[in-house]
């Protein structure tokens, strides 16, 4: 990734702390325009609670969260998403007694361009699941679908709102490894299309193999910033996942 590319999301100085523990300390990111940005670290270390943060479902104690230059810090989750910000969940939770159809149909009554009316919806959303590879599933009650299905239906729910940056929270995560691949695929193809991706993952072979850049965060700091093969030599990032010794 060329970053003399215009960053589309700036965190600066970002702070969130819930009671004495101090979830996100003084981060500072952008991501660019057109890249996959992955962002990794141990258990507990903030990353879903950054992501929580940029999209309004926590606001920071102190810090900004800049969209195309917007100032966002702190907006409804509602009015980030018509921004053009969509993100998916660790625990995806779909309506549970609707179809996917219904599902992704209602995604489309929400962020930017919303559809104009019940035909136009329908039109759109049977595009996204032939798209997504859920077009043949479009009829099933999503209670029915299997973990990959839900988890794919999740991502298109999230792209029917017309996002310009996808934040994914572990898309890949309980997946085998036929399942990883084509999810990976899935993912190129949607930055394919024009949208910018910011994953936060654990199965590195997807952070190394898709990830033109890697923030790594530990105890809510930022301790290393790379391409993928710088990160996974630093040796602050081999402490923080194996221990000092193996450093």
């Amino acid at each position: 990734m060329d970053q003399t590319e215009k960053s589309i999301l700036e965190v600066e100085g970002l702070y969130k702390s819930f009671g004495g523990l101090m979830a996100v300390n003084n981060l500072n990111l952008k991501v660019y325009g057109g890249e996959i940005l992955g962002v990794i670290g141990p258990n507990g270390s903030g990353k879903t609670t950054v992501f929580n943060l940029i999209t309004g479902l926590l606001k920071p104690d102190d810090g900004k969260v800049k969209f195309k230059g917007n100032d966002i810090t702190g907006i409804k989750p509602h009015q980030i998403c018509k921004a053009g910000i969509a993100r998916t969940f660790q625990l995806v939770k779909p309506f549970a007694r609707m179809t996917v159809l219904q599902n992704v149909m209602a995604g489309r009554a929400y962020g930017r361009r919303s559809a104009q009316g019940m035909r136009q919806a329908k039109s759109q959303a049977e595009e996204l699941l032939e798209f997504t590879g859920l077009g043949s599933k479009r009829s099933v009650v999503a209670s029915q679908l299997g973990l990959a299905d839900r988890k794919r239906l999740e991502i298109t729910r999230a792209l029917a709102t017309k996002p310009d940056l996808l934040l994914l929270d572990e898309a890949m995560a309980g997946l085998n490894p036929a399942e990883t691949q084509d999810a990976m695929r899935l993912m190129k193809e949607i930055r394919a299309s024009g949208i910018t991706l910011m994953l936060v993952e654990h199965v590195m072979q997807v952070v190394l193999g898709m990830s033109d850049r890697i923030v790594v965060i530990n105890a809510g700091e930022k301790i290393a910033e790379g391409k993928p093969q710088h990160i996974v030599s630093n040796k602050e990032v081999i402490a923080a996942y194996l221990g000092g010794r193996y450093a």
